[in-house]
C-alpha cells in the first residue's frame, strides 16, 4: 500500500483519501455514530430509572419500618 502512494502528491494522501472515504462510508458511519448515541441515551435512561426505582422503594420501606415500630 506504502508503494501505491509513494508517488503521489501529499495532498492525493492526507486529503483526497479521507475525502473519498467520508463520501462512501459517510452513511455508515453516521448510522454506527447514530447508533452508539441512541443506545448510551437509553442506558442513561435505564439508569435513571432503576435508581429512581431503589430511592423509592428504600423510602417506602424505611416508613414503613418506622410505623411498624409504634
Amino acid at each position: 500500500m506504502g508503494e501505491i502512494f509513494a508517488g503521489m502528491p501529499w495532498w492525493v494522501k492526507w486529503i483526497a483519501v479521507p475525502v473519498i472515504a467520508l463520501v462512501v462510508f459517510g452513511g455508515l458511519i453516521a448510522t454506527v455514530v447514530g447508533f452508539v448515541i441512541g443506545l448510551l441515551f437509553k442506558l442513561l435512561v435505564f439508569v435513571a430509572l432503576v435508581g429512581g426505582l431503589i430511592y423509592v422503594v428504600r423510602k417506602f420501606m424505611s416508613s414503613s419500618s418506622s410505623r411498624s415500630d409504634w
